[in-house]
């Protein structure tokens, strides 16, 4: 099968290796990168594509007819701009999260993607990289536990600050914690509750841990609801350096005739490896090792540029994934050092 060809914009977030790899495991063509200056991640994308050639200009990726498909990992302020000049040039775009960082920018996108009939795609990884969140789509799918009624998803991460950008502690350059992380969180609800809607009950962010840095929201929480479902979502900067990865990261699911519980990348209790999921209902208590679920977005999304189709995401979904992200961080109380 024909696959698309792919270019390479902003490499500021680590995210653009597993956007990369994602697309060449497929079988995919990179036809080179070029991302603004040198932040942190150029030397470890050099070590990893080493055969990937650096464009001079951007504006060259953009004007080559044989490209059709852009990966976005830019400084987040920028993504909506760079997304919407793809698109413009008849590109197809994969952006890492988030999206953009204000409504505004959204409904500029919005209104490039209707004016242009291209696909603005976001990677939410923490669903699509994740096979623990694979197996349990399927077990859902298959009435493992019922109606889906709530959705607890908890994102923490390791701050590792001597790694971190200046951006990273500027509140109008990353979007804030819900804008930012928080928007796995509210894909996945919008995903395993099946609701193309929903509200935001309450919100907060908060800085407790980080008073020199004011622009850095180090918590953040979410209440939210839908037609079809509840979710409770949080956030955090907080992961201790001993635990053995950058966060535990984890989402129950709670059905009407049972329970999913979802370890996806380590397991406090012992079990080596990630994607460890827990199955409880009726007639079973079972751990599953989903590690070796096959994984669906990136061949998905690359049949979507090359047949004009919405499998891997639909456009509405990837819009309101943001819009309710978006409102949940302008809404949101602000506690600890953010409230001075």
């Amino acid at each position: 099968m024909t696959r698309p060809t792919v270019a390479v914009i902003g490499v500021d977030h680590r995210h653009i290796f597993g956007q990369l790899a994602g697309m060449l495991d497929l079988g995919c063509t990179c036809k080179g990168w070029w991302t603004e200056g040198n932040p942190q991640p150029v030397d470890g994308f050099q070590k990893r594509f080493p055969d990937i050639p650096r464009a001079a200009d951007r504006a060259d990726l953009l004007a080559d007819p044989e490209v059709d498909l852009i990966l976005l990992a830019d400084i987040p302020v920028r993504r909506a701009d760079r997304a919407i000049e793809a698109m413009r040039a008849g590109k197809d775009v994969m952006t890492d999260k988030p999206g953009c960082t204000t409504l505004a920018q959204l409904q500029e996108i919005k209104q490039a993607v209707a004016e242009t009939g291209r696909i603005w795609s976001i990677d939410f990884s923490e669903r699509f990289e994740v096979p623990a969140v694979q197996k349990a789509a399927e077990l859902v799918q298959a009435g493992a536990i019922g109606q889906v009624i709530q959705t607890v998803g908890f994102g923490p991460h390791r701050l590792n600050r001597a790694l971190r950008p200046d951006w990273f502690f500027q509140d109008d350059q990353y979007g804030g914690i819900l804008a930012d992380i928080a928007s796995h969180q509210i894909d996945q609800f919008l995903f395993f509750t099946g609701s193309t809607d929903a509200e935001i009950v309450a919100s907060s962010v908060g800085n407790y841990a980080n008073p020199g840095d004011p622009g850095l929201q180090d918590f953040g929480e979410i209440l939210i609801r839908s037609g079809t479902g509840n979710g409770y979502i949080r956030v955090d900067w907080y992961t201790p350096d001993a635990l053995p990865t950058w966060g535990d990261g984890r989402l129950t699911i709670l059905g009407t005739d049972g329970t999913i519980e979802l370890r996806k990348y380590v397991d406090l209790c012992g079990r080596e490896g990630t994607d460890h999921v827990f199955l409880v209902n009726g007639e079973q208590c079972d751990y599953i090792d989903a590690s070796q679920e096959p994984l669906t977005y990136f061949r998905r999304l690359a049949d979507d540029v090359m047949n004009r189709t919405g499998t891997a995401m639909s456009q509405a979904h990837c819009f309101k994934v943001m819009e309710l992200a978006l409102k949940a961080q302008l809404m949101a109380a602000r506690l600890g050092h953010l409230t001075g």
